[in-house]
């Protein structure tokens, strides 16, 4: 078992490299003046100011150099700061959200984070649950309606049924209302009084005692997570149902049967666990298009996360922005692939082995 996470582990940085080249090789699509916005705040007033900032960081050197230069930036020689370098945090100015890159991804993370949370629970322990009874009951009626269930959820595009909770939920109900926080919550929450300790608001708000606040959260939430839950559950309820009907057609299971175990020990104790090895591998994709901010929702909720940042700066041709959420949403690929391998290997002795 370690041994196997220590070997996933070395392959991290080759794996890091390998997202950092080809985000490079994207940037040399843009020319070196298109290049010098990954520097500067503001517009360069004239081209000599231009010129100073390609000659400055090297944009008109070879790609080697400036491979190595984006990577680690370059130190002032007249005050000794450091600017740029990714591997330093430092991935560029937003135009679109006026602020650094990285300031934009620590503002917005946390709430996609905290979406992320809560909407990954009844996800998994629905859809597996749902899947794990269709199996058992195939053809039965509750098999039906997973059936109708998981084809309707598919069939049915994000944005479509985003729109429809919508208007039923808040134009027509007025009972959860899009955005993040009420403007009275928003005020109490970047007050003195209110400690971050998560940065994620509705544990903050359980953590200062404010249940109100945490309603009020939640009541934003709600919609957003039940669009991406009621299209993760199709195809959770999909996958799960497949791989749990083709387990019980093993030969260990119809063992296990013979010797007279209790229906309700071969399901739970043998088959399932042998059926999670796919639904995991389908569960660390969805947290992967989670945590890497759900564009359409949160655009569709108004749901200020990194996916509504990511849409705002590829509307507005703010290359920097892109960029560096695609770096960062490489780093969340890689960090949730190796968890997912991990959990292979818990699940699956023969790869704990292998």
């Amino acid at each position: 078992m370690t041994n196997y996470i220590i070997r996933r582990l070395l392959l991290v940085p080759v794996l890091l490299f390998g997202v950092t080249v080809l985000i490079f090789a994207m940037l040399q699509f843009l020319t070196p003046v298109e290049r010098s916005a990954l520097y500067v705040r503001d517009v360069p007033k004239n081209d000599r100011a231009v010129e100073g900032i390609i000659k400055k960081y090297g944009l008109d050197k070879p790609l080697y150099q400036q491979y190595w230069t984006w990577l680690v930036g370059k130190v002032d020689p007249t005050n000794h700061k450091r600017e740029g370098g990714i591997l330093f945090g430092d991935f560029g100015y937003s135009r679109t959200g006026s602020t650094p890159v990285m300031n934009l991804i620590k503002t917005r993370f946390p709430n996609t984070l905290d979406l992320t949370v809560w909407a990954v629970l009844p996800v998994l322990l629905v859809g597996i649950w749902l899947g794990v009874q269709a199996a058992v009951h195939q053809n039965g009626i509750i098999d039906q309606a997973a059936r109708i269930f998981s084809i309707v959820g598919t069939s049915f595009p994000t944005f479509v049924f985003g729109l429809l909770v919508l208007m039923i939920f808040y134009v027509k109900l007025d009972w959860f209302p899009p955005g993040r926080v009420s403007d009275w919550a928003n005020i109490v929450v970047y007050g003195a009084k209110f400690h971050h300790y998560t940065t994620l608001l509705t544990f903050d708000s359980l953590l200062n005692g404010r249940i109100d606040i945490f309603w009020d959260v939640m009541r934003h939430m709600l919609l957003p997570i039940l669009t991406l839950s009621y299209i993760s559950w199709a195809t959770f309820v999909r996958v799960t149902r497949s791989s749990m009907l083709e387990t019980l057609r093993m030969e260990y299971v119809t063992t296990a049967r013979a010797k007279g175990l209790r229906e309700r020990d071969v399901i739970n104790k043998h088959a399932r666990p042998n059926a999670m090895i796919s639904v995991v591998t389908l569960a660390g994709f969805q947290i992967i298009g989670l945590l890497g901010g759900v564009v359409i929702t949160e655009t569709v909720f108004n749901y200020p996360g990194i996916g509504q940042a990511a849409a705002n700066a590829a509307a507005q041709l703010d290359v920097v922005t892109v960029l560096g959420f695609a770096i960062f949403n490489g780093l969340i690929l890689i960090v949730t692939n190796l968890v997912v391998d991990v959990m292979y290997a818990v699940i699956d002795p023969r790869v704990r082995l292998s």
